[in-house]
């Protein structure tokens, strides 16, 4: 009742790979055996041994080494010569091909590999067809053996079945040892269509009387040179062409070669038509016959160009083209001269007629870019930018001469809008830019980057672009759709125009004068205290102050319309107005002019017969 532990002792061991029995030396639960160790069958083999026990165990011989099997048949394969057939099913000269493999068992670890021989130029994919490894044989999971293998048998791998019809000597023994009774060999079976190629083809042919070997030896190296021109300016881009013809009188061929010229603008083909024999006479040239096919045989050919179609002066028609020979070397001069009698060699003067000059038509101009820049794409593939008048830039850089712009327009906003135009001397360009006004509702800014202006009416083939001369106040101007009239400009044009007189109309110098004359009386008028009309400053003021008090009592009156009113008409910004227009403006503005402080005040204010200064006669209203 003490006891723990019940189990057994362990009574199998293993000794150099063997499993053997032994005697137990404990008992259950672990107790020590005191009991005779020996077995009956031990007891009953020591009762039969009596010598044994007398003189000794005797002593017996070791036993074998243990040799795993992948020692035992290391580099040992069965080999077996097999085929498969393979349909074609796209070919007219075949509908099954034979393909012959050998089939490889590795004894070692029996796997197994079909290997068929490369054929040179076959076109297949031959090699390894199925690698090395153990090849299934059923779907229950079994594999081939060495023992499933034998002569004159199929065998299926992977859908492919091969027919097994002979072996090697080493696995014909190999087989026969291990007790497996083999199969007669049988013939291996070759493609048929591969036999067949391998069949001389039967050549048929009459012996010739002509002698090609004699022709060969006589004339071996010996070579016919014509010059020749082929005429192909019928065609689009067509010119003369030269050519040399070579005839060989070995072989009776013709080689036809391309004379090139330096600069030129051709590859350099060394060959138009390679060394061949030519056709002159089809047997019959039926429509349905193409005219290029890859080779041409006797049957087909009627007559072959031979050494006497060829002549100095006579067109020769070789392959669709006509060649016009029109001189010989010194060599095939004497061969014509000995072998038929010709001496006529006079060569022909070949004159080149001449290329047709075809108009160069320009395009329209598409407004992209400048008319010069444009242009260029019309005279090259890689355009280059127009040369400019370097001379011209150095002289007048930095040169600018500006005015002042209003734009025409029926939209009485764009009327009020003033533009400062610059014109660039180096250059003959033009820029426009408006100066900014607050509250006008008109972003300012840039309004022409710097380009050539053309005049209205310019082609692309005559184009003619605005000149300072052109530029007279007053004068109208078009760029690129909008109109714009010249009011003002800069004191610097003047003085530019009067230094380089020769170069600028007298026209043009005579309206910048008239301008500046009238405004400088203007100016000076305004800044003098000399009385104007004989009357005196003094004056003046007190009929400015009467008509204000005056023009109290007209409630009506806005004076700030009154002012801006007045700086629109005046376009030029004179301060001038004419009469009639000032009193037509002071009636659209209910201004009271038939009152006698408002009359005495205008003939005040009156510079000339027809002239009135507006800016004392605003005075009397002031913002």
């Amino acid at each position: 009742p003490q006891k723990t532990s019940f189990h057994r002792s362990q009574t199998l061991g293993y000794k150099n790979g063997f499993a053997f029995p032994r005697l137990p030396t404990v008992g259950i639960g672990g107790e020590r055996l005191y009991v005779n160790q020996l077995s009956q069958a031990e007891l009953d083999e020591l009762s039969n041994k009596r010598p044994t026990l007398t003189y000794g165990q005797a002593k017996r011989a070791p036993p074998s080494a243990f040799i795993p099997a992948h020692v035992a048949f290391d580099k040992k394969i069965l080999k077996f010569d097999a085929y498969f057939q393979e349909d074609v099913p796209l070919s007219a000269e075949e509908h099954y091909r034979i393909r012959q493999v050998g089939i490889y068992y590795y004894l070692e670890d029996d796997s197994m590999s079909v290997i068929e021989p490369v054929v040179q130029n076959s076109g297949l994919l031959q090699g390894k067809l199925v690698r090395r490894h153990r090849v299934p044989k059923n779907d229950r999971g079994d594999h081939y053996h060495w023992k499933d293998l034998n002569r004159g048998m199929n065998i299926t791998m992977y859908g492919r079945t091969y027919r097994i019809v002979d072996c090697d000597p080493f696995t014909q023994v190999f087989l026969e040892s291990q007790g497996i009774e083999l199969n007669p060999p049988e013939k291996m079976v070759f493609d048929p269509y591969t036999e067949r190629r391998r069949m001389p083809v039967p050549k048929c042919i009459a012996p010739s009387d002509f002698d090609r070997l004699k022709q060969f030896l006589i004339y071996d190296k010996q070579v016919l040179r014509f010059y020749a021109m082929w005429d192909d300016t019928d065609s689009i881009f067509g010119e003369n062409r030269p050519y040399i013809i070579h005839y060989y009188l070995a072989d009776d061929t013709v080689e036809v070669q391309e004379v090139y010229e330096q600069n030129d603008g051709r590859d350099p083909f060394p060959i138009l038509i390679k060394r061949q024999r030519l056709p002159k006479t089809f047997v019959d040239k039926k429509k349905t016959f193409p005219s290029c096919v890859l080779e041409i045989s006797d049957q087909e050919v009627l007559e072959w160009y031979t050494a006497k179609d060829f002549a100095v002066g006579k067109p020769t028609t070789l392959l669709g083209r006509t060649f016009f020979i029109y001189d010989c070397d010194e060599f095939t001069r004497n061969f014509y001269r000995d072998k038929f009698g010709i001496t006529d060699f006079q060569p022909v003067e070949i004159k080149k007629k001449p290329l047709e000059k075809i108009p160069q038509v320009i395009p329209p101009y598409n407004g992209f870019g400048l008319l010069e820049d444009s242009l260029q794409n019309c005279f090259s593939l890689l355009p280059k930018p127009p040369r400019k008048n370097v001379i011209k830039m150095l002289e007048n850089d930095r040169e600018v001469l500006r005015y002042q712009v209003a734009l025409e327009s029926p939209n009485p906003e764009d009327r009020k809008r003033r533009f400062i135009l610059s014109y660039f001397l180096s250059n003959d360009t033009i820029s426009i830019y408006e100066p900014p006004v607050r509250n006008s509702g008109i972003i300012g800014g840039k309004f022409l980057g710097k380009t050539r202006v053309a005049k209205p009416g310019s082609t692309a083939e005559n184009a003619t672009y605005y000149e300072p001369s052109d530029l007279t106040i007053g004068s109208t101007i078009e760029v690129f759709g909008h109109r714009f009239v010249i009011t003002d400009a800069d004191e610097y044009v003047l003085n530019y125009m009067e230094s380089n007189a020769e170069s600028f109309p007298a026209a043009t110098l005579q309206s910048l004068r008239d301008h500046f004359r009238s405004r400088q009386v203007v100016k000076d008028t305004a800044n003098s205290d000399i009385p104007m009309l004989g009357t005196s400053k003094q004056e003046l003021d007190e009929s400015i102050v009467q008509v204000q008090e005056e023009l109290k009592l007209h409630k009506n009156l806005n004076n700030k319309n009154i002012r801006e009113a007045f700086l629109q008409w005046d376009k030029d910004g004179s301060g001038i107005l004419d009469k009639a227009k000032f009193l037509s403006l002071c009636d659209s503005l209910n201004v009271p002019t038939n009152t006698s402080l408002v009359n005495k005040l205008i003939d005040l204010c009156s510079c000339g017969e027809d002239k009135i200064n507006y800016h004392d006669f605003l005075r009397a209203f002031p913002s």
